[in-house]
């Protein structure tokens, strides 16, 4: 029998009685009992363990939450391991009990690795890769301070027949763990691998079960690590913490605008500009070089800034600042490792190429703004901690928008359109 209509069939749940030649279903459920929320918020009180390093704390906002599952995530060989062996090791130093699963490097790899950047771990204890049933148990019952899973990707299953790294896998996983570390109040520390795109590989529901996600950055071939929250339930992730890699591993910096400018030079084609990185500010040399092209299109090249917007800048100085760029190939540079994603770097990078095809230099001066396709410089957010920043490092003049309120220790330079530098 056919009802000859598309979209017909309805599905209803409960127990019911029959209508109309049909079951309509009823479910019969007790009212549950709302609670106000600032009387919960008021009880409230997040345990925290320090990682032992300050710049993490600031990141995790104050320390390890009990019971939390964190995913750090980052490309092969930036300092994942690294800088998860240094935790482990401070938060074994303070007595509690680290329980380390590494399925990616051996016992005796772990070891070494151990012994290069501590002087010892005597409360990290180490289990090889098991079925993630038999990881769960363990940690439930030797309910370590911390318990770090290196990686991810190599969990298996006796439960579920799926290969290591599967998305059915790593998100069964990971839902299990997120169960023990509630019902025992370990935090549990995932590492994870990016893919080419830069997501967390496995799928995306990965980072909706956890409670933190971490992302460690940086160019493997440079020093210095960038390590941010991009999901934080108990804190902000507006926070950045840096790193510098060294014999010791991951060590942080304390003072960043200094280490980056420590070495600069005032030459032609060199300035510097306010980087904002979550809630801080870091003052980075940008490097610029304009050449007469030997081919028949000029060059572009960019390390540590986007090629498409330096490509865009290089046609508005053509066009609005009377630049003669066309037969001259440019290449920009960010010192220390760093990518400069924010707009608020364009007026820098103008000035750097100005300053590198006039073959002039100038003393110490912070450059911040956006540019716009008619050669206007734009406002940005956070102009007064940019200026503070470079104050504290000894520079006294800017060059910033038009808007900007000025800094009374500071010289300041307003300018509206490119053709004012």
């Amino acid at each position: 029998m056919e009802c000859g209509n598309w979209g017909s069939l309805m599905e209803e749940s409960g127990i019911g009685n029959q209508e109309s030649g049909g079951v309509k279903l009823k479910v019969k459920a007790k009212a549950a009992q709302s609670v106000a929320l600032l009387e919960v918020a008021k009880l409230q009180d997040v345990a925290r363990t320090s990682s032992g390093d300050k710049e993490v704390d600031r990141v995790l906002g104050g320390g390890i939450v009990e019971g939390s599952l964190i995913l750090l995530s980052g490309e092969p060989g930036v300092g994942k391991s690294t800088i998860v062996a240094r935790i482990a090791a401070d938060v074994a130093s303070e007595k509690k009990p680290v329980l380390y699963i590494s399925g990616e490097e051996s016992v005796g790899q772990l070891a070494g690795r151990f012994s290069r950047i501590t002087a010892g771990a005597n409360h990290v204890r180490v289990l090889e890769p098991f079925p993630v049933e038999t990881l769960a148990a363990t940690i439930e019952k030797e309910a370590p301070g911390l318990a770090i899973i290196d990686s991810v990707q190599t969990l298996t299953s006796s439960e579920l027949d799926a290969t290591s790294g599967s998305p059915a896998l790593v998100r069964y996983a990971t839902s299990l763990l997120v169960e023990v570390a509630k019902r025992t109040n370990v935090p549990i520390l995932l590492i994870g691998q990016v893919t080419k795109d830069g997501s967390v590989a496995g799928p995306k529901t990965l980072e909706h079960v956890v409670d933190v996600v971490l992302s460690l950055e940086g160019d493997p071939v440079h020093a210095y690590r960038l390590l941010r929250a991009t999901k934080n339930r108990f804190g902000g992730t507006d926070e950045v913490g840096v790193f510098e890699m060294t014999e010791k591993g991951l060590t942080a910096v304390e003072n960043p605008s200094a280490r980056f400018l420590e070495e600069r030079a005032n030459v032609p084609g060199s300035v510097v500009t306010g980087a904002l990185e979550g809630s801080r500010v870091f003052l980075v040399e940008v490097q610029a070089l304009v050449e007469k092209t030997s081919f028949g299109n000029p060059v572009r090249r960019a390390s540590g800034f986007d090629v498409s917007r330096l490509q865009m800048l290089c046609a508005i100085l053509s066009k609005r600042a009377g630049l003669k760029l066309g037969e001259m190939d440019v290449y920009v540079n960010v010192i220390g490792g760093l990518t400069l994603k924010e707009p608020a770097a364009d007026l820098a990078v103008c000035a750097a190429i100005m300053s590198a095809h006039k073959g002039t230099s100038a003393e110490p001066t912070v450059y911040f703004g956006e540019v716009g396709l008619g050669g206007e410089v734009r406002s940005v957010s956070r102009a007064p901690k940019r200026l503070e920043e470079a104050m504290r490092l000894g520079i006294e003049k800017a060059v910033v928008p038009a808007k900007t309120k000025p800094h009374p220790c500071i010289e300041t330079q307003v300018v509206s359109r490119l053709s004012d530098l």
